[in-house]
Protein backbone atom coordinates (compact mmCIF):
# COMPACT_ATOMS: atom_id res chain seq x y z
CA UNK A 1 0.00 0.00 0.00
CA UNK A 2 1.29 3.56 -0.51
CA UNK A 3 1.57 6.29 1.54
CA UNK A 4 0.28 9.77 0.71
CA UNK A 5 3.32 11.05 -0.41
CA UNK A 6 3.83 8.22 -2.37
CA UNK A 7 0.86 8.88 -4.58
CA UNK A 8 1.48 12.59 -4.48
CA UNK A 9 5.00 12.26 -6.04
CA UNK A 10 3.40 9.61 -8.55
CA UNK A 11 0.96 12.13 -9.60
CA UNK A 12 3.32 14.51 -10.24
CA UNK A 13 5.84 11.97 -11.78
CA UNK A 14 2.51 11.69 -14.15
CA UNK A 15 2.03 14.76 -14.93
CA UNK A 16 5.62 15.45 -15.61
CA UNK A 17 5.57 12.71 -17.47
CA UNK A 18 2.41 14.19 -19.60
CA UNK A 19 3.99 17.61 -19.63
CA UNK A 20 7.34 15.74 -21.46
CA UNK A 21 5.16 14.41 -24.41
CA UNK A 22 2.74 17.33 -24.88
CA UNK A 23 6.13 19.30 -25.19
CA UNK A 24 7.06 17.13 -27.87
CA UNK A 25 3.67 17.52 -29.77
CA UNK A 26 4.47 21.06 -29.93
CA UNK A 27 7.87 20.98 -30.98
CA UNK A 28 7.17 18.38 -33.77
CA UNK A 29 4.01 20.72 -34.75
CA UNK A 30 6.43 24.13 -34.67
CA UNK A 31 8.91 22.42 -36.61
CA UNK A 32 6.16 21.47 -39.22
CA UNK A 33 5.26 25.33 -39.71
CA UNK A 34 8.86 25.83 -40.61
CA UNK A 35 8.52 23.71 -43.19
CA UNK A 36 4.72 24.82 -44.38
CA UNK A 37 3.74 21.30 -43.38
CA UNK A 38 0.33 21.81 -42.14
CA UNK A 39 -0.69 18.92 -39.27
CA UNK A 40 -4.34 18.69 -39.28
CA UNK A 41 -5.83 19.78 -36.00
CA UNK A 42 -7.92 16.02 -36.11
CA UNK A 43 -3.99 14.48 -35.60
CA UNK A 44 -3.19 16.64 -33.15
CA UNK A 45 -6.67 16.03 -31.01
CA UNK A 46 -5.44 12.20 -31.54
CA UNK A 47 -2.33 12.82 -30.13
CA UNK A 48 -3.44 14.39 -27.27
CA UNK A 49 -6.23 11.59 -26.73
CA UNK A 50 -3.15 9.20 -26.69
CA UNK A 51 -1.14 11.01 -24.05
CA UNK A 52 -4.27 10.91 -22.07
CA UNK A 53 -4.51 7.53 -22.09
CA UNK A 54 -0.83 6.55 -21.33
CA UNK A 55 -1.08 9.32 -18.67
CA UNK A 56 -4.73 7.20 -17.35
CA UNK A 57 -3.12 3.78 -17.83
CA UNK A 58 0.07 5.28 -15.68
CA UNK A 59 -2.55 6.47 -12.65
CA UNK A 60 -4.48 3.36 -12.81
CA UNK A 61 -1.13 1.73 -12.43
CA UNK A 62 0.04 3.50 -9.62
CA UNK A 63 -3.14 3.48 -7.36
CA UNK A 64 -3.47 -0.18 -8.39
CA UNK A 65 0.26 -1.31 -7.95
CA UNK A 66 0.23 -2.98 -11.43
CA UNK A 67 3.83 -2.68 -13.06
CA UNK A 68 4.15 -0.35 -15.69
CA UNK A 69 6.00 -2.43 -18.75
CA UNK A 70 8.04 -1.20 -21.34
CA UNK A 71 9.79 2.83 -22.48
CA UNK A 72 6.95 3.94 -20.02
CA UNK A 73 8.10 2.17 -16.97
CA UNK A 74 11.48 4.89 -17.31
CA UNK A 75 9.69 7.73 -15.68
CA UNK A 76 8.33 6.06 -12.63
Amino acid sequence: MLSLSGIILGVINIAIYAALLVLIGLIIVWFAGWFDFAIPQQVQRIYNLIVALICLYMLASLLFGIPVPGPIGLAR
